[in-house]
């Protein structure tokens, strides 16, 4: 890169040329040919001393201007893929956020029509008979419940237990207080008037549900001594014990049981253990008499072991007398063979004990 030292130098020099010309002139008006031809080398020196400055200068200019570019380029790259980088995640932004648009628009949808549905009493009776019938078939097998099961009074239950004696079967009927409920979380804070009106509303919406279970649901001789009524609702089931318990103690006292979607799943959980026991104790008299067989089966193969037993240690007697016959047998056959050898009467030793 060049100096200010160039460029005084480029200005010096040029300034001495000028100087050695105008001298030259004169010397040469003056018709001295030695002093001339001095100033000419020393103005070709000085003159050839500037143009070197002058294309080191340019040259530096040059090497610079191209280090410059290369910058400038480099610069430009890493900005046009920052941009492009930049441009991509915007789109894929985009992408999302007109995704979860389109999902919040289906959810709105959704939410708009579970309003219409719940805001019909049939409908809403009908969202909390699908409710009870989801949980109470993920938990229990077929045999142990029935849906719309008519009583013998001829009223008819959302779903019923089949439980042994005791306790029987359990009716269980959903019950869905929404419009109560509703104007309860609607009153103005401060409202005390208002918020009291509601309360009694919704006390009565509860109560008017639990004396239709107790009258409708337990029948002596036909299902337990008490009922199940089936909020699908755990907002309203936690209001309740919150702010009402002693609309709860009455329901204790009437022997119908409020449950929500989690403590019906519990209350499941319960009777699926009362059922598999319930089996355990019929099949208990079936167990006892296969163990009995099996125990009868392994006195019957010890006693087959005991004989197997004696047969082989007499088999084992057997074996060693024919061991002992055989060794017999060998040897009188080596001494009539002695005998033929020797060509010697010889007098064979009687039988040991008797025995041929």
């Amino acid at each position: 890169m060049p100096n200010i030292m160039d460029y005084l130098n480029i200005g010096l020099l040029g300034a001495v040329a000028l100087l050695l010309v105008a001298l030259l002139l004169v010397i040469v008006r003056r018709g001295d040919s030695g002093a001339a031809e001095a100033l000419r080398q020393q103005l070709g020196l000085a003159l050839g001393q500037q143009a070197e400055t002058v294309q080191r200068v340019e040259r530096s200019l040059r090497e610079q201007e191209q280090a410059l570019s290369k910058v400038v380029a480099e610069r430009l790259d890493r900005s046009e893929k920052a941009t492009g980088q930049i441009v991509t995640d915007l789109r894929e932004r985009l992408v999302r956020i007109d995704e979860a648009q389109r999902k919040i628009g289906e959810l709105s949808t959704q939410v708009v029509s579970l309003q219409e549905v719940l805001s019909n009493k049939q409908a809403r009776g009908a969202f909390g008979e699908v409710q009870l019938a989801d949980l109470v078939q993920n938990a229990l097998p077929p045999q142990a419940y029935e849906f719309q099961c008519t009583l013998s009074t001829g009223v008819r239950a959302d779903c019923v237990l089949k439980l042994p004696n005791p306790p029987g079967a359990i009716a269980i009927d959903a019950k869905f207080p929404l419009e109560s409920y509703a104007a309860l979380r609607a009153v103005p804070a401060g409202d005390s008037a208002a918020l009291q009106a509601a309360q009694r509303g919704f006390q009565q919406a509860i109560r008017k549900h639990i004396a239709d279970i107790r009258d409708k649901y337990i029948v002596a001789g036909e299902t337990a001594e008490s009922a199940l009524m089936f909020l699908p609702s755990e907002a309203v089931y936690a209001e309740l014990h919150a702010s009402f318990t002693g609309l709860v103690e009455e329901s204790y006292r009437a022997r119908v049981w409020i449950v929500s979607p989690t403590t019906l799943m519990a209350t499941l959980n319960t009777v699926r253990a009362v059922l598999k026991d319930v089996r355990m104790r019929e099949q208990a008299g079936e167990i006892q008499k296969t163990v009995g067989l099996l125990l009868e089966d392994v006195r019957r193969l010890a006693d087959r072991v005991d004989k197997l037993k004696v047969h082989f240690a007499q088999t084992e007697k057997d074996l060693r007398d024919v061991d002992i016959s055989a060794d017999r047998i060998a040897k009188r056959g080596q001494r009539i063979l002695d005998v033929e050898l020797n060509e010697e009467p010889a007098v064979l030793p009687p039988p040991e004990g008797g025995r041929k």
